[in-house]
């Protein structure tokens, strides 16, 4: 959710006066506030107000109103808007509507650095869910660059390595995850993965392990556990 971080930071104004400062207090009030407002401002600020809600589905035309509307009014945020929709469709698994979304916002030419960077690892995202890894691997590549300190990036650039069979490319990256997100089960995990499919049992059992520690009640930390129990049943033979 980096792209929608970034909005909110975007949305600083006077206290009293911020969207984000409501939301941050108290986010329905802000949906309320924001739903008969049908500017820019209004659309952006429902949509935020949404996502901190987790209604993302929800969030994300709110975000391509208020594309829509800058566009009209040539005010020059309108790529912005259309990226934070993609980055909310994705969140509520529709990655379908997301990559036209995120197509929008990179076409517009109007994002740059970090902005632009976040909305190429996005859309890579809309595109492996659609299977289309070329796309994809030019999208991460980008990302690389403009969002190189987003260890997610990394981390989705070594995954997709290792899924279309480029093991270099998959260590490489996957160590750059490791350096600037090493509590990230994730990762760990993925990190594990690699080494499994390199044949670096100890990586792999190291990586896995760590994962297991670092969440071991969430999805990421389980899929470690549950892989470490080959080296169990290996033992046992």
């Amino acid at each position: 959710m980096m792209l929608i971080a970034l909005a909110l930071q975007a949305a600083a104004l006077p206290p009293g006066e911020s969207c984000a400062a409501l939301i941050s207090t108290d986010a329905i009030a802000a949906e309320r506030r924001a739903a008969t407002n049908r500017s820019v401002d209004g659309r952006a600020c429902l949509g935020l107000a949404l996502v901190a809600q987790q209604r993302f589905a929800d969030a994300a035309p709110a975000f391509e109103e208020a594309a829509k509307a800058a566009e009209l009014k040539r005010d020059g945020n309108a790529a912005r808007y259309w990226a934070q929709a993609g980055n909310a469709w994705l969140a509520g698994q529709n990655p379908a509507k997301a990559r036209a979304a995120l197509d929008a916002a990179l076409a517009a030419g109007t994002l740059d650095g970090l902005e632009r960077g976040e909305a190429a690892l996005d859309r890579a995202r809309a595109l492996v869910a659609a299977g289309d890894t070329k796309a994809a691997r030019a999208d991460l590549d980008l990302a690389l660059v403009d969002a190189a300190d987003d260890p997610l990036a990394w981390l989705l650039s070594a995954t997709l390595a290792r899924r279309t069979g480029d093991m270099t490319l998959a260590k490489n990256h996957i160590a750059e995850a490791l350096r600037r997100s090493p509590d990230d089960a994730q990762v760990q995990l993925e990190a594990g993965n690699i080494a499994a499919l390199a044949g670096d049992e100890a990586g792999a059992r190291a990586a896995w392990q760590a994962a297991a520690r670092i969440a071991p009640d969430r999805p990421a930390g389980q899929s470690a556990a549950r892989a470490l129990t080959q080296f169990a049943a290996a033992a046992t033979k």
